[in-house]
């Protein structure tokens, strides 16, 4: 009898649980389903970028399940209808899949899983897209942690603990033919579902991630694990991964991240620091994750309810001169003209332009976070809502309010000979390093001999730094007065 194997952010074949967990149960044919959800295609959430990746990735998938004598059913609708439809069509005794956490994945699956239920068709979840589930780490009094630090500690004592369950990789093989009364949609383009893009962008599928996994793991240069501890924050390397895409997805599981990092150690002990600095970053993953399990509201608001009181200024003009890079510091312009063209930033570049947006021009940090998750390529719910509520000092355990990026100490630290800066704001290639970073502190001279005026070739700077950061923490500590008061 067919089994139905549902693939949703798991789009691989290697370490895919509930893909081998139906590939092994019965004889009958496992029925690889993907379904193109319109609640998610049309969110305004969603971005054309991450839409351009996942029918790449749902291309290579298909490709990979035919080398297994199978191929992936594409399906255009509502996940239970559609779910329903191919149980009645194939008469299909069970579903497989691997679970998600978001509160729009969870009310999605309780009532998928209800259904089945009212059908007599057996459910089988698995736990795949993190290492520690949301339930599973809990504080001595059995509440949800709040802090990274002790959360972090938990965490890598629980994958060590598990280390034997997920260590060696597994992958299915062969698969029994698809039924060919079984119809699949054609892929769509991206331009088909209203999404074209012109942004450049990396090429989604598992393979593709395997092998920037192995890149990053095996580089002994300024792009590795190895150097990863010291080289991370600076932009002028890019020395990160570049693999969040693909574990937003799923074409690469957490687990097969973690091998690769124990395997490189253990040939090569040097990359001890490099490694644990890089699967902290695992972990914090998990963290975001199950702060928004247990605690849904920050999708709404602050973490730390006192603090949706804050009085932005939210001018409209600079925050649209934030979006497109026009803001006249240009390591934040760089970084937001990087995200316009390519989908993607690294972390540094991320937190510098969410301040500068949030604790400069004193913009609502929800506005901020919505421009992310519309433009970036691995724009994941959690992740991306935990890191602007830690910039906006409105999270679990957030950065203190008092603390703020300087955007031009953060720009001589990041990018110290203007490499980054220079890749993405040509205008400025000729500037000096000396006036890189504040550009509208050179002489008419140089910017003469440098073929650029300010004001007219690159803009001034929208806000005064100083002024902005006294008009911060005045706002900041209004609110904790308040709240001290009460």
């Amino acid at each position: 009898m067919a089994v139905i194997h549902w693939f949703r952010c798991d789009l691989r074949i290697h370490d895919n649980p509930a893909l081998i967990a139906a590939a092994r149960h019965g004889a009958g044919a496992v029925l690889p389903i993907f379904i193109l959800d319109d609640a998610l295609l049309t969110s305004s959430r969603m971005s054309a970028a991450r839409i351009v990746f996942l029918l790449e990735s749902l291309r290579a998938l298909d490709t990979a399940l035919r080398d297994c004598g199978s191929r992936l059913v594409v399906r255009h609708g509502q996940p239970l209808n559609v779910l329903a439809e191919c149980i009645a069509s194939s008469g299909a005794a069970a579903v497989f899949f691997n679970r998600d956490y978001t509160p729009f994945a969870r009310q999605r699956d309780d009532a998928v899983v209800a259904m089945l239920r009212e059908r007599g068709v057996a459910t089988y979840t698995f736990q795949d897209r993190v290492m520690c589930e949301p339930q599973t780490l809990l504080t001595k009094k059995a509440t949800p942690y709040t802090m990274y630090a002790p959360y972090q500690r938990q965490w890598h004592g629980r994958v060590a603990e598990t280390r034997d369950a997920w260590s060696t990789g597994s992958r299915v093989s062969h698969l029994a033919p698809v039924p060919e009364a079984v119809v699949s949609a054609p892929i769509p383009e991206a331009g088909d579902l209203g999404h074209a893009t012109t942004q450049t962008l990396m090429t989604g599928g598992e393979a593709e991630g395997r092998t920037h996994l192995q890149r990053f793991v095996r580089a002994s240069n300024a792009h590795g694990m190895r150097t990863y501890a010291t080289q991370r924050d600076l932009l002028e390397h890019m020395t990160t991964a570049r693999l969040s895409p693909y574990l937003h997805f799923g074409c690469l599981s957490p687990a097969a991240c973690i091998r690769a990092a124990h395997a490189t150690v253990d040939s090569d002990p040097a990359a001890q620091a490099g490694a644990e600095r890089w699967l902290g970053e695992l972990a914090w993953r998990d963290f975001y994750i199950q702060i928004l399990f247990h605690f849904p509201h920050v999708l709404h608001g602050a973490f730390k309810e006192p603090m949706n009181a804050l009085e932005w200024d939210n001018h409209h003009e600079q925050f649209a001169a934030w979006c497109a890079g026009q803001t006249g510091y240009p390591i934040v312009d760089a970084a937001m003209r990087q995200l316009n063209s390519e989908g993607w930033l690294p972390n540094r570049a991320r937190l510098i332009a969410a301040s500068f947006l949030v604790k400069n021009l004193l913009v609502d940090w929800r506005w901020g976070e919505r421009i992310f998750l519309q433009r970036l390529v691995d724009g994941d719910l959690a992740a991306n809502n935990g890191n602007w509520q830690w910039i906006a000092s409105t999270g679990t355990d957030a950065q203190p309010f008092f603390r703020m990026f300087s955007p031009i100490s953060q720009s001589e630290k990041a990018d110290p000979q203007g490499a980054y800066i220079r890749r993405y704001i040509p205008e400025l290639h000729s500037l000096p390093t000396t006036y890189l970073h504040a550009p509208w502190t050179a002489p008419a001279r140089v910017q003469q001999e440098a073929g650029i005026q300010f004001g007219r070739d690159y803009p001034a700077p929208i806000v005064d730094h100083t002024t902005q950061r006294n008009r911060t923490l005045a706002m900041y500590r209004r609110v904790v007065k308040k709240q001290h008061d009460t």
